[in-house]
């Protein structure tokens, strides 16, 4: 697991499995960000989703690009980069479409809540 308030990069599919176990024993809210480095959205919203993973450090922040992990990618529906996806044990509960400086911390707070 890494420091508190970082974002961790999920290069393969052990990485991200590993990410998910830990999750879950943990109990803690995991925020994923699929990106891509051609994608200009989802370059600018990049240093803010690390601001938000120091600001939220009972969280887990997962960075997975898509060309990297196209089956994780596939498995968790994503069709428009960016999208921030919201997992509570391993389930999906909720997503942000698209670079939304307004809302991941609104979706954050509201899900750290739960």
């Amino acid at each position: 697991m890494a420091e508190k308030g970082s974002v961790i990069g999920c290069h393969t599919i052990a990485q991200w499995n590993r990410q998910l176990q830990l999750a879950s024993e943990s109990g803690k809210l995991v925020v994923v960000d699929f990106t891509s480095s051609w994608c200009g959205p989802c370059r600018m919203i990049a240093p803010f989703f690390a601001e938000l993973a120091n600001k939220f450090t009972d969280a887990i922040f997962l960075r997975v690009d898509v060309n990297e992990l196209k089956r994780v990618a596939l498995d968790c529906a994503i069709e428009t980069l960016p999208t921030f996806i919201f997992l509570r044990q391993g389930n999906i509960v909720d997503r942000v479409v698209g670079a939304r400086k307004d809302l991941l911390p609104k979706k954050i707070e509201l899900h750290m809540r739960n």
